[in-house]
């Protein structure tokens, strides 16, 4: 396994990808890494994620999609991601807190999970916001998802938010008597659909849905803000900026911050949230392409990502992606799902082309050889 390098582990720095946290060495075991090695998994490496958990910009540079070193492999579980794509890691635990899993497993062709908030204990890691953070795998399959799902949720006295919900798997699902539901498209009939055909193909039910759209999400987002600009108040009191990224303009706004719209926010997305649980009265999980990332991290709903497709960007091969996101602490129902929709499809099987990348980088650099000595002649 590889440890998004904001998981606590003896031995292993911690740097959270901030130069001023470099070569921090925490002396504890986050229970996440404890309960993964319990069921036999071997720590393998720490991966980069964007300072602070934001980005692919760390103080190491930036992280790369193995599918097109040229572009970032997005973030924040930017290394996670990117190895687990590349092939360097059977799996790789990354978190997510507004899109950290979801948008480096779209860039770097990768399955993750991100669970139901409360799933998995977070004790050990770095917090961003105590009441959006998540932690959840990223593997190349679906079923590799549900399997370190089984070792790893669950209470624990150490983190208040973690619960015990069940989790089964494999699930015990009849697809026939599923509600699946989708986002219609005015340009592309449902029949044009492939995602929807394949799932039409399982046996469940489709039914067309709409998102919220009476509550300004992104005004409600402030919460992460504030919460961060919290938990890294010594940060803006010592004017550290080096290598933040756009952290510390987001850490002085979140100083001036009236606790009373902290609590407006915090009201407005409770009724979200209740709105949201109406929504998933009609459906068991639905399937979209991740543009509900902010009202489902808000909200705690589970959700999966997994590789759909390919297309062509900038003359080469570029993933695409799909998600399917389920009702809260309905991973069993949705991983099966999104496991029968990934065996369908197969795009999970393919690599990307990393002889041919180590082929031309090594021929640039010898041109830049060449270059340099004809230069110096």
């Amino acid at each position: 396994m590889g440890a998004k390098d904001l998981i606590a582990y003896p031995g292993f720095p911690t740097s959270w990808g901030a130069p001023s946290f470099k070569d921090r060495v925490i002396d504890e075991k986050a229970t996440v890494a404890a309960r993964l090695e319990e069921a036999g998994a071997v720590m393998v490496a720490k991966m980069s994620l964007g300072a602070l958990a934001s980005g692919d910009m760390w103080f190491g540079g930036k992280t790369r999609s193995p599918w097109d070193p040229r572009r970032g492999s997005s973030g924040s579980s930017a290394g996670s991601a990117a190895a687990v794509a590349a092939g360097l890691l059977g799996f790789a635990i990354g978190s997510e807190t507004l899109g950290s899993i979801v948008s480096p497993c779209r860039a770097c062709g990768a399955t993750g999970l991100r669970p139901t908030f409360g799933r998995v204990s977070r004790h050990g890691c770095m917090t961003l916001a105590w009441s959006m953070d998540k932690l959840g795998p990223i593997t190349r399959s679906v079923e590799d998802c549900a399997l370190i799902l089984d070792a790893i949720h669950g209470s624990d006295p150490l983190d208040a938010g973690a619960v015990d919900q069940p989790f089964d798997w494999p699930a015990r699902v009849h697809f026939k008597s599923l509600k699946v539901g989708y986002f219609e498209d005015k340009d592309k009939p449902v029949t044009q659909r492939e995602e929807l055909r394949t799932l039409r193909d399982l046996g469940v039910t489709l039914v067309p849905i709409e998102l919220p759209k009476e509550f300004p999400v992104q005004a409600i987002t402030l919460m992460l803000g504030v919460e961060a600009a919290t938990v890294f108040d010594d940060l803006t009191r010592k004017h550290i900026t080096e290598g933040l990224n756009d952290w510390p303009d987001t850490f002085r706004r979140g100083q001036f911050v009236p606790a009373v719209e902290y609590l407006r926010a915090a009201r407005v997305r409770t009724l979200l949230i209740r709105a949201m649980a109406k929504l998933m009265e009609t459906v068991d999980l639905y399937v979209g392409t991740g543009q509900d990332l902010s009202i489902t991290n808000l909200t705690g709903h589970p959700t999966a990502v997994l590789p759909d497709g390919f297309r062509q960007q900038n003359g080469r091969d570029a993933p695409g992606a799909i998600t399917f996101t389920g009702r809260l602490y309905g991973e069993s129902t949705l991983l099966a799902v999104a496991s029968a929709y990934q065996q369908a499809r197969g795009d999970h099987l393919k690599r990307p082309p990393l002889e041919k990348f180590l082929a031309e980088h090594a021929e640039t650099e010898k041109a830049k050889e060449k270059a340099a000595e004809e230069t110096t002649k």
